[in-house]
This record gives structure tokens, C-alpha cells and sequence, in this order.
């Protein structure tokens, strides 16, 4: 092969080889980060709608009502005998029944 000539085809076979990781970049994103990416953003969005008298899960699995909210801080009432509980906003789990506002 003289000096200074390119093969032909190595552009097309070098393309080629990049698809299916290409493809498997966009499997990725519609099948796991796309949907996590939703999740976290629901999750913010509730966490940011909490209010005093809504009924929460924690984490650890611990039911209460909340009683004060203080910038990242929650003070929640639990069980028949008021116990009050200090718990971080991001320990939250899920807002049970939430009061609709009037």
C-alpha cells in the first residue's frame, strides 16, 4: 500500500462499531435514568408539600402526625399517648391521607 492512502471503509466500520453502544446508551436512559430521574422529582416535591397535620411513614417505618415543621426539621406526634418525635424532612416516606386544602 503506497504512503499517505487511507483504507477505504474504516470510516463506515469504525461508525458501525459504535452503534450498538450508542444503543445501549439510550436503552439506559429510557429504562433506568429517565424513570429514576421522575421518582427523585416527585420525591422533592413532596417532601417540599409537607404541612402540620399531615399524616406521615418514616423510613424506619414509624407512623405520626406531623405537629411542627421547622426548616429541615419535623417534630411528629406518635401512638395513643402523644409521643413526640424530632425527625429530619428527607426521613419521610410517605404522606398518608393527606388534609385537602379548602
Amino acid at each position: 500500500m503506497p504512503q499517505g492512502t487511507v483504507p477505504t471503509g474504516g470510516a463506515g466500520a469504525l461508525i458501525a462499531s459504535f452503534v450498538p453502544l450508542i444503543l445501549l446508551v439510550v436503552v439506559f436512559y429510557f429504562f433506568l435514568i429517565r424513570p429514576q430521574q421522575k421518582r427523585d422529582k416527585e420525591t422533592r416535591q413532596m417532601l417540599e408539600a409537607l404541612k402540620v397535620g399531615d399524616n406521615i411513614t418514616t423510613i424506619g417505618g414509624i407512623y405520626g402526625k406531623i405537629v411542627s415543621i421547622k426548616d429541615e426539621v419535623l417534630t411528629i406526634e406518635t401512638g395513643s399517648d402523644k409521643t413526640k418525635l424530632v425527625i429530619a424532612r428527607w426521613a419521610v416516606k410517605e404522606v398518608e391521607n393527606p388534609e385537602t386544602a379548602d
